[in-house]
């Protein structure tokens, strides 16, 4: 492991103990909030009804899991890591997707435009952060609390966008527009495996679109038939990042 010299006044521990404020903060944000089930139909112009491409509501739960990990993440990179140079290149793009999930309910609930943005922003900032955590041997401590991060917000940012694009444009139906998402979602993970080969980026994806699956059960049949075979190739892709892992 590489270690960062010439610190400049302990600016690597510095931001050691950022990420660990930033864990903290991002799951106290949910916990201290009513919880997030989705954007306000009326928050719109064209008030929106349940879409095909939406998650469970039980795949959520997910987050306690990427909460807990991400402060693990934190404190283990604090007390083992703090002046890792390899550790150190992660932890300003985490931060901000951190601080601004924080706040990201609370906006979600005022402007679901200006949270479809900023979940966009939150995924880079993970995905820029999880590029870094490739390039080290840590995997459990790192490189997996930042694939679950990346890989679920991967599916919400979709998701998120979906819901926009239906209830900002009429010409845009709730199927019509849960097809650009799932279309856009399966893309855009895999090519991010292909990238990124993580499987719990992977993993995280697979979970929400088996939430979708759960959803559509008595929906549209040509939806759920290609949600099913969408998640299958995911899942296939991801087991051939874990052989190489």
């Amino acid at each position: 492991m590489s270690e960062i010299r010439n610190t400049n006044g302990g600016t690597p521990q510095m931001k050691a103990v950022a990420i660990v404020c930033g864990a903290l903060a991002f799951a106290a944000g949910s916990v201290m909030s009513s919880g997030f089930g989705g954007y306000a139909p009326d928050a719109f112009a064209n008030p929106i009804t349940p879409l095909p491409f939406a998650p469970a509501g039980y795949a959520f739960s997910i987050w306690g899991v990427i909460f807990i990990a991400l402060i693990l993440n934190a404190f283990y990179g604090l007390i083992k890591r703090d002046t890792n140079a390899e550790w150190d290149a992660t932890r300003w793009p985490l931060f901000v997707t951190q601080v601004i999930g924080a706040a990201w309910i609370g906006i979600a609930q005022v402007s679901p435009m200006i949270a479809t943005v900023l979940i966009w922003v939150m995924l880079a900032g993970a995905l820029l952060a999880l590029r870094s955590a490739m390039k080290t041997r840590d995997v459990w401590w790192l490189q997996v609390p930042l694939g679950l991060l990346a890989g679920w917000l991967t599916a919400a940012c979709w998701v998120a966008t979906t819901t926009t694009l239906v209830g900002s444009f009429a010409a845009i139906s709730p199927v019509v527009g849960s097809w650009i998402g799932l279309v856009g979602a399966l893309v855009t993970a895999l090519a991010l495996l292909r990238a990124l080969p993580q499987p719990a980026l992977g993993a995280a994806v697979v979970w929400a679109l088996i939430g979708v699956i759960v959803t559509d059960l008595s929906g549209p049949m040509a939806f759920l038939v290609a949600t099913i075979l969408g998640t299958a190739v995911v899942a296939i892709m991801t087991l051939a990042t874990l052989r190489r892992a």
